[in-house]
């Protein structure tokens, strides 16, 4: 029987996916492997009726190049009692598996590792390479090295953004962008710099005071008074969502927005669009102060996530599919593969890149590196000390407006 790889994917999309499954499949199969893709994450490895793909060399051809996953996803990860009850060890030692490979973030990783373990435990060892993923390019890989399907989803949100612009310009609006990024800016980062965009807002900015309500709102209007003062009556703020989730309870609650809350108390905040939550804000606030500036929300999520691959993530996945291959030959398991931007591929291990907690800390916008000051400084619209005189045409406490006392820069 022929040694095969099983191919699973976890976590949500990012362009790119199905570049890596083919082109692993495809680099394994010219060597004489079997290849089996598993549907549903790791779903399938904990039932009896796991859901499997023979991947020939026409079916890893026919999704290179496509956006979503054909390997179906799921965020499913296995409990303790998953392993002794429920674990497929069949699916295994009946079809020869000799590699596991798994594309994903790092909770996806760590459970490849899980398997990795229990399998040797059980008498069939096993080989584990990862492959990392995400939109929101937050994970620690070596500089120069994006996550893949950051470049892709950046530049559908730009698509996006840049309508979006011109129809603050057509209508003489304003907009209010939320984008995707839990832990991290750097995706409203790079939409909002590529768009030309009159206030970003990222959790990395408030690195010298507490995120509140009252001072990403405050931002947005900053922009706004300043952008009034230049005779402009339209323009556009994009927000990161990482910046609502590090929001107090208490701080949400005294939002003015109604929110769904949990069984623990806590706001729902996976099922409300963070674009209209932010909208409501400055809505809000904008009628306190007496401003007739007409806002509209735009939510930059789920609509980045599967867009087919630019041609930066087509050579990349390509590169990190292929990677898995030659890491396998020399030997290297239980790691994540990484390409930098040479082409070399090298083994990256979580031991290494976790902190003392276990856990594997973000990668996030150096916002005071020469790249994020150019735009802040040189880009972003907003009241200074400068302005407060022209600004009490609008205000009457333009100091609070201050784009860095706000930040406490």
């Amino acid at each position: 029987m022929k040694d095969a790889v099983a191919i699973l994917c976890g976590g949500g999309p990012a362009p790119g996916m199905n570049t890596v499954v083919g082109s692993v499949s495809k680099v394994f199969l010219r060597n004489g492997w079997k290849v089996l893709g598993l549907h549903g994450g790791y779903s399938g490895l904990f039932s009896k009726d796991a859901r499997t793909e023979d991947i020939d060399f026409l079916y890893a051809d026919d999704i290179f190049n496509k956006g979503g996953s054909a390997l179906k996803m799921s965020r499913f990860k296995p409990k303790d009692s998953d392993f002794e009850n429920n674990f497929n060890l069949d699916l295994f030692v009946k079809n020869n598996v000799k590699l596991l490979v798994t594309v994903g973030g790092d909770d996806t990783a760590s459970t490849a590792n899980r398997i990795a373990k229990f399998l040797e435990d059980k008498g069939h060892p096993i080989k584990n390479i990862h492959v990392p993923k995400t939109i929101d390019n937050d994970l620690p890989l070596p500089e120069g090295s994006p996550t893949f399907g950051y470049q892709s989803a950046k530049e559908a949100g730009v698509a996006i953004c840049n309508t979006v612009y011109e129809d603050a310009r057509t209508s003489e609006n304003w907009f209010i962008v939320s984008a995707m990024g839990r832990s991290a800016g750097h995706l409203a980062a790079g939409i909002g710099t590529g768009c030309h965009f009159s206030m970003i807002i990222i959790p990395e900015m408030f690195d010298r005071t507490e995120i509140t309500v009252s001072k990403i709102v405050n931002l947005v209007v900053s922009a706004m008074i300043k952008r009034s003062i230049m005779g402009i009556p339209y323009g556009a703020a994009i927000v990161s969502e990482g910046v609502f989730h590090v929001l107090s309870d208490e701080e949400i609650k005294n939002s003015g927005i109604t929110f769904s809350y949990d069984d623990h108390g806590h706001p729902e905040l996976g099922k409300v669009s963070k674009a209209h939550i932010f909208n409501e804000m400055v809505e809000n606030k904008l009628k306190e102060l007496g401003m007739t500036i007409k806002t509209r929300p735009v939510e930059v999520g789920y609509e980045v996530r599967c867009v087919r691959p630019i041609g930066f993530d087509l050579v990349y996945c390509s590169q990190l599919g292929n990677g898995v291959y030659k890491l396998y030959q020399q030997g290297a398991t239980g790691c994540m593969v990484s390409v930098d931007p040479k082409g070399d591929v090298s083994p990256l291990y979580l031991k290494d890149l976790q902190g003392p907690d276990g856990k594997i800390p973000p990668r996030l916008v150096d916002i005071h590196g020469q790249s994020a000051q150019t735009w802040i400084k040189d880009m972003l619209q907003y009241v200074t000390k400068d302005d407060y005189e022209a600004a009490k045409k609008y205000v009457s406490n333009p100091e609070e407006y201050d784009f860095n006392k706000i930040l406490n820069w």
